[in-house]
């Protein structure tokens, strides 16, 4: 019986040739995700030989955004989204806004109209969800500070754009002299604040309870494809849930479904199951961009093609750089979040579609902002790479760069009004994550003086309005030891997973107190000995540790068993 295989044709040239590029770029040392995107320019309609659906793939790779989405927001709590909400939210909006002025001043001096030249600056602001987690995730970075910043950042981007997508019909329709829309720009703002504020609402108060339940009555079949069938239910189904109901972009209701699973302990568990998947589709993202670009562009264009990536890459980078300096984060900060930002995607993909069908936005600029996300989306592991040495150049050639690692900032040292007098045999602990914030509650139960070092601003200025002590800044940095005067201090304990960090800030306190115990925490076994034999500190295991106190358990368990053997 004939039947359509275009959706099979598809799946199968796209993972293979995916799987042949990938390979040589990795071979040739490239990112693979090079290679993914060559395999989807062989596959799309500008090259000669087959041509892959590009429908298709475009709707397989917004499937690979939702799970990507999902699995962050399993990972990025509530908590963690307000910490860094006094930087991503206007850091976000001013950046978008000074993108969009650049884009919009190059579409002026190339003639365009001002309908045209605003869309296409805003398809020149925002940032690729899928480039970005896969950039951070591929570094270990994603639950850092600067990782949180990042993310949170492109959650405002998200929701600044889902605004953007409402507003730009009314307003082309005003543009072009279009009879007026049903209702007014003020009335089609307000019900998408309203839409948007709703889904939030529901998901936070209501998903929180009833999606962590309904993972654990699932559990509890023992079925493990039942409890990853409820996974990916839950992901595309508050996606597509979001989007139909509250006109919420699917990549955002993924997103705050994977924040409302993660009250649940079965969490990191939906993580590791949904993790295959995430990883195949996010391949067909990149596949599916790579179908879109037109190489013709490139020989066409070549100048306005280069002023876009300028843009992108370094327009927006640069403006990110200044705003996170601006609220007095460190260098590496602000290095790393505009590195994270120096490239675009979907977003761009959907607002430059929308624009072209609505008569606003010329094809010529749709091919310009595909070329633009092509070019940034390969130079962007490039940037990555490119923060550390040139942190390290800066300061080792810029008095102001240096001027700025350093600066005087009132949380990097203790109040005045703490008297170093009183900070003797105190204990230090680096970190106010899961683990340092139990170590630091437990200390101050007991009455035990401490001082925490945290890289968080926020979470410092929370610190301190509680009356703890606390200092911001990175440990293995000798000025943020001495604020917590380490020199004096009886204990450090580093609450931090980062073994290179631990070790750096483990030889930092023993040259600023050799005398000092030291407890790190590790999650290798190779790791923690390593720290043992060439340290001297005391090392907790995760694994090791845990197996310890559960045996311990189970003995005491077994011995009031047997001493009461009636019971």
């Amino acid at each position: 019986m004939p039947h359509n295989v275009d959706l099979i044709t598809t799946i199968a040239a796209a993972f293979g040739l995916a799987l042949i590029f990938g390979f040589a770029a990795a071979k040739l040392r490239l990112p693979a995700l090079v290679g993914y995107l060559l395999a989807g320019i062989f596959l799309g309609p500008f090259t000669p030989g087959f041509v892959a659906d590009t429908a298709l793939a475009s709707q397989l790779a917004e499937i690979g955004v939702m799970l990507l989405m999902f699995g962050v927001g399993l990972h990025f709590s509530l908590s963690d989204l307000m910490s860094v909400k006094k930087i991503a939210l206007p850091g976000a909006v001013v950046q978008i806004a000074a993108a969009t002025a650049m884009g919009w001043g190059l579409a002026t001096l190339w003639g365009w109209n001002f309908m045209a030249g605003m869309v296409f600056g805003l398809a020149l602001s925002v940032a690729s969800t899928v480039v970005l987690l896969k950039a951070l995730e591929s570094r270990g970075a994603l639950d850092t500070p600067n990782g949180r910043i990042a993310v949170g950042w492109l959650v405002v981007e998200d929701l600044v754009m889902v605004l953007v997508l409402v507003l730009v019909p009314p307003l082309a329709h005003m543009s072009t002299g279009d009879s007026a829309p049903d209702q007014s720009i003020a009335a089609t703002l307000a019900l998408t604040l309203a839409q948007v504020g709703g889904f939030i609402a529901l998901m936070l108060v209501g998903g929180r309870r009833l999606f962590p339940w309904l993972l654990w009555q699932v559990a509890r079949t023992g079925s493990r494809e039942l409890f990853t069938l409820c996974v990916v239910a839950a992901a595309l189904g508050i996606a597509y849930g979001s989007s139909a109901l509250f006109g919420v972009s699917f990549a955002l209701g993924a997103f705050f479904a994977g924040m409302v699973l993660r009250e649940s302990a079965l969490a990191y568990r939906a993580a590791e199951e949904s993790l295959p998947l995430r990883d195949a589709f996010a391949v067909l993202f990149f596949v599916s961009v790579g179908m879109l670009f037109d190489p013709n562009i490139l020989l066409e264009q070549p100048l306005r093609v280069l002023a876009v990536v300028a843009i992108i890459v370094f327009g927006k980078s640069l403006a990110a750089t200044l705003l996170v300096l601006a609220f007095r984060y460190p260098l590496n900060s602000a290095l790393t979040v505009s590195a994270s930002l120096a490239q675009i995607g979907e977003f761009s993909f959907i607002l430059a579609g929308l624009g072209v069908a609505l008569n606003i936005l010329p094809v010529e600029g749709q091919s310009l902002i595909l070329a633009g996300a092509l070019i940034s989306i390969a130079l962007n592991p490039l940037l990555f790479w490119a923060v550390k040495p040139l942190q390290g150049w800066l300061l080792g050639h810029s008095q102001r760069a240096r001027a700025l690692a350093q600066r005087d900032d009132p949380l990097a040292e203790l109040p005045a009004s703490v008297s170093s007098e009183t900070l003797t045999q105190h204990v230090v602990v680096v970190g106010y994550g899961r683990v340092g914030r139990h170590i630091a509650d437990a200390l101050t139960a007991s009455g035990t003086l401490c001082v925490i070092a945290e890289q968080q601003r926020e979470m410092v200025e929370q610190l301190r309005a509680a009356g703890k002590h606390a200092v911001v800044g990175d440990a293995s940095d000798p000025a943020v030891l001495i604020q917590a005067h380490v020199a004096r201090a009886y204990l450090l304990a580093i609450a931090i997973p980062d073994a290179f960090q631990v070790r750096n800030i483990i030889a930092m306190a023993r040259t600023l107190n050799p005398r000092i115990h030291i407890v790190a925490r590790s999650h290798s076994e190779d790791e923690a000995n390593l720290l043992r034999s060439e340290h001297g500190v005391t090392v907790l295991e995760g694994e090791r540790e845990l197996a310890v106190s559960m045996t311990h358990h189970i003995a005491h368990t077994l011995g009031k068993k047997h001493a009461h053997p009636g019971q």
